[in-house]
This record gives structure tokens, C-alpha cells and sequence, in this order.
């Protein structure tokens, strides 16, 4: 690859606010080698995302120009044109502007667009609203929210704000440019349209301008070629373009970011410590600016990396909750739309071999039919659960990561009360606050250290089991389920079936982990004492 120097590049590059928090050294590859990135395959699940950002958006765009006055929408063949047209919708006033795109601005190197501006009715100008396919609110108080049909910030009584950085600073960005052609309201707000969209939430921009000030001037320099940037691992890698050639890169120099990605690589390459040698023989104390989670942990993580080994006990004991009655439980969704799958698998001590069966409602999603199949689901689980009391046995239902499993239950017994057999919120809270629902997530959590990530992908092979389908993770279950249901064409049964193989695999995946930290565990992986003691001998 070339030098990352400015000589050569143009002055006039441009970024949108996407790049702001994306990872600064795929925006420099995405800037510098943009003819090789055309040529590499769009990641599915980042296709399947962009799909339904853009069914979201046409939904709400439907929504508006059925309801709202002075409605216009920005239609062109280039980005050049529309931006011509939107500025003439400005001129002239109108009150609300789709699909509009802001002239990009070769002097201060943005470009972007917004799904809609309003004509703020108060101090005229325009205020920007975005559209996202993500949750901007959560239950709660505090969120100053307007309605659709009129601008009217107010307080909201029954929704809290859920912390969304790269929508304020979309929004700074398109206020910035706003302001830049003489078009942005005295007040400096912007709008964002979340998934369901129930409301608008209002940002105010001045709390944020200062932070995307100086990122915008720090994503500037790197595109332009000005910033040196080197690979480091972060969330995104999993799904970006460049990650083929950056982790070979990063094995070989032994990178710190493959044991404490993110800020945590950040914060230990600024006390000079860029690999995992390095970081596995710290002596000192923790850094001062060390961001969050445990800095013993990411030391014996770079630790047991080094060594070859997969997991680190923390504890000498290895406990899991176990019972007579065993109920393995795994939820597939589909993005927000809801739970289309839920899975199970019984274990009866001393009865007959485990059984698995899935509560599965094929209609695409959003489906009534959905409440139907968790209903058959949970009373399914509670008789299991009634059973075992009634005989004198103890019960236990497990999942690998609690959070979407809980979010679903619960969500389910909202969106489906008056579905027969849907439990109450209440009913739900009781059973998923006892003793009786675990968590084995958890529980590796709390008693290994896993420099590999604590995914059930990357943990149960270390029990000794492997998923049937080489290509079984999250983001494919997505398209093998719009395969399924038939969103783009007929449905495929084969796809039907091949999801619940996976969703079977994973259940049986809980079991073999589980079991073996009950049985094996303990003699199998090491503590990070008998680690070093091993190594201090040889």
C-alpha cells in the first residue's frame, strides 16, 4: 500500500457523518483504495441491515405524506441535481423536504444528506430529522419528544432517552451544513425518527458540537491522507471489507487490540504498550485512563493468548446451577420485528434421550401469528416447570446470554396480551428474576477468563462441540430466515429447515458447555496461577 502521506491527494475529499464513527483505518482504505473496495462482496449482514433501514424509511415517508401539509419530495437523478432542487425547496419555503441532500461543500470537506428537514415554525430556517431502524427511546422519563403533526418539545412521561452518539453527530453534521448555506434554524435542535416510530426525539445539537468539531476535524485529516492510521481490532471488523487484510497483520506484530480491543488498545498503546507480550509481563499498576471492564482480566488474557491456551479459570471450583429437569431454551429474531423462533431442549434425569422441539410461527414478520407461537412456547415451559414441582424435582431452564432471551419474553407479553395463553409482564418478571432461569453466559463470565471472546461460537467448541452448518451464525440466520418466509420470493422450505438445525445446534451447544463445566472443566483449562508456574518451570 501506498504512503499515507498528504502529497499527491486532494484538498477537496469529502466525508459524510457516517465516517465519524467508523474506525479510522478503514476510513483511510475506504478513501485511499476505494477502486478495490468496489470489488469486494457487501457483507450480508450489513445488506440485510440496509435493507430494512430502507423499508423503515419508506414506511415513514408513506406515513408523513399522507398526514403532514406542504409536503415535497426530492427526486434526482444525481447528487448534484437533488441538491440543486432541495436548495430551491428551501427558497421557496416548504414546510417539510424528503430525501433532501445538501450541496456538498469542497472548502469544508462535508457532504451529506437527511431524510427530512422542517421549516422550524418558530424561528424559521430548517431543522434536520433523520430516520434509523434502531430504538432512539426506552421506557422511562426525561426524553424531550414531539409529536409528527406538530413541533411541540416537551418532556415525556413514559420515554427515557437511549444514548445513540452517531445519531447526534449525523445531526450536528447536517446542522453544520445547514448553517453553512444560510438555511439552519436559530435553534440549534434536530430530530430522529427511531424504529416503530411513535415519536420524534428531540437533540439538543449544542451539548454535542464541540465532540463532533473534533472528530470531524480528526476524520478529515485521516481521509485526506494527512493522520497516519494503523489496523487495530474494534466491533466493526467483523463486518468490514478490509478485516482480510488487517488481521494478518495484527497476528503478526502480536497487536494488543486482539486480546483488549477498542479504547482499551487505545488507552495501553498510550503507556507505550502496543503488543500482547508486552501486556501479558505488566508488572504496574492499572493505567490511569483505562476505559472499562477488568485490566487483570485483559492482562491474563494476553497471558493465556500467548500460551496457546483458549479459557483461564478463575475460580479453583467450577459451579453451574443444575436440576432434575433441564430445559435448554435458544430465541431466534428477526431485527426488531419480533421472535419468530423459539427453541428447547429437554433433559429428564434418568428418563430418555433429550428432546429438542421448536415453537416457530413461519408467517413473516411483524405476525399476530407470532404471539401464537410464544404462547404454545411458554405454556410449554410452564408445565415442564409445574411438573417437576408436582414429582418433588428440581427445574432449571438455561440460556447462553440472558439479554435478548429477557428482551423478547418481555416484549412479547406487551405486544401479545390479549393473545390466549400469553403470560402477563408480571408472570414473565417471576420466572426470569428466580433461580430457575440461568444464565450461562454468566456463568463463564464469572468464572473464565476468554481471550478469544466469551460467544457461545467461541466457547462450546472448547466442550468439544461443532455446529453441523460451517456457515451457522446470527447474521446468516438473517437471510436463511428472509429465504424462509419468502420476503424477496417464494418461501424455501429447505431454509425453514436449516434454521432450525441451527437454532437445534445451539440449544444442544448450552447442554455439552454446561455439562462440562459441571464435569471436565476444572481438570481441562488452567488458572492463570498454574499458568505462570508452568512457564516459570519450563
Amino acid at each position: 500500500m501506498k504512503s499515507q502521506s498528504a502529497a499527491g491527494r486532494e484538498p477537496s475529499v469529502l466525508i459524510d457523518a457516517g465516517s465519524l464513527t467508523r474506525c479510522r483505518h478503514r476510513l483511510y482504505l475506504d478513501t485511499a483504495y476505494s477502486s478495490l473496495l468496489r470489488r469486494e462482496p457487501e457483507n450480508p449482514g450489513v445488506r440485510q441491515r440496509r435493507e430494512a433501514a430502507q423499508t423503515h424509511r419508506e414506511a415513514v415517508r408513506a406515513m408523513f405524506a399522507s398526514d403532514v401539509d406542504g409536503w415535497v419530495e426530492i427526486d434526482a437523478p444525481d447528487a448534484r441535481t437533488a441538491a440543486e432542487r432541495t436548495l430551491a425547496a428551501c427558497k421557496r419555503g416548504d414546510r417539510w423536504i424528503w430525501n433532501a441532500v445538501l450541496p456538498a461543500e469542497r472548502e469544508t470537506g462535508r457532504r451529506g444528506r437527511s431524510e427530512m428537514l422542517m421549516l422550524d415554525p418558530e424561528g424559521g430556517g430548517y431543522i434536520p430529522i433523520i430516520v434509523v431502524n434502531h430504538k432512539v427511546t426506552d421506557p422511562g422519563r426525561g426524553a424531550l419528544t414531539t409529536s409528527f403533526t406538530e413541533w411541540a418539545p416537551t418532556v415525556d412521561a413514559s420515554r427515557k432517552v437511549r444514548s445513540q452518539l452517531r445519531d447526534a453527530l449525523r445531526l450536528a453534521h447536517l446542522y453544520r451544513m445547514l448553517d453553512f448555506e444560510g438555511l439552519a434554524s436559530p435553534n440549534a435542535v434536530g430530530g430522529a425518527i427511531g424504529y416503530r416510530a411513535e415519536c420524534i426525539l428531540v437533540h439538543d445539537l449544542t451539548s454535542v458540537f464541540a465532540e463532533y468539531d473534533a472528530r470531524f476535524a480528526d476524520r478529515l485529516s485521516v481521509a485526506r491522507g494527512e493522520s497516519f492510521t494503523v489496523p487495530s481490532q474494534v466491533s466493526e471488523c467483523r463486518s468490514c471489507s478490509w478485516w482480510s487484510d488487517c488481521e494478518p497483520q495484527l497476528e503478526a506484530n502480536r497487536d494488543v487490540s486482539l486480546v483488549a480491543s477498542g479504547s482499551r488498545a487505545d488507552a495501553l498503546r498510550a503507556q507505550g504498550v502496543s503488543t500482547i507480550d508486552e501486556l501479558a509481563d505488566w508488572t504496574g499498576a492499572e493505567p490511569e485512563n483505562w476505559p472499562f471492564g477488568s485490566f487483570d482480566d485483559s492482562v491474563a488474557a494476553a497471558t493465556a493468548w500467548r500460551a496457546g491456551v483458549p479459557l483461564l479459570r478463575r475460580t479453583d471450583v467450577v459451579t453451574v446451577r443444575r436440576a432434575d429437569v433441564e430445559v435448554d431454551v435458544d430465541m431466534e429474531s428477526y431485527q426488531e420485528h419480533g421472535a419468530y423462533l423459539w427453541g428447547t431442549l429437554l433433559t429428564e434425569k434418568g428418563g430418555p434421550k433429550p428432546v429438542y422441539r421448536g415453537f416457530v410461527t413461519w408467517d413473516p414478520l411483524p405476525t399476530v401469528d407470532e404471539g401464537r407461537s410464544f404462547a404454545e412456547f411458554w405454556g410449554w415451559l410452564m408445565s415442564k416447570r409445574a411438573d417437576a414441582a408436582a414429582q418433588g424435582k428440581t427445574f432449571a431452564a438455561y440460556c447462553y446470554s440472558r439479554q435478548a432471551e429477557d428482551k423478547w419474553l418481555l416484549d412479547s407479553a406487551r405486544r401479545f396480551g390479549d393473545v390466549p395463553g400469553v403470560p402477563t409482564e408480571a408472570e414473565i418478571r417471576e420466572f426470569i428474576d428466580s433461580d430457575q432461569w440461568v444464565d450461562i453466559y454468566q456463568a463463564v463470565s464469572d468464572q473464565f477468563i476468554c481471550p478469544n471472546g466469551k460467544g457461545l461460537k467461541k466457547i462450546a467448541p472448547v466442550a468439544g462441540f461443532h455446529w453441523r452448518d460451517d456457515e451457522a451464525g446470527g447474521e446468516a440466520s438473517m437471510g436463511w430466515y428472509r429465504d424462509a418466509v419468502g420476503y424477496d420470493a417464494e418461501p424455501d422450505p429447505t431454509q425453514r429447515e436449516r434454521l432450525l438445525v441451527y437454532n437445534e445446534d445451539d440449544v444442544q451447544a448450552t447442554k455439552v458447555l454446561r455439562e462440562w463445566m459441571s464435569d471436565r472443566a476444572e481438570i481441562e483449562i488452567p488458572t492463570m496461577e498454574s499458568l505462570r508456574a508452568g512457564a516459570s518451570r519450563a
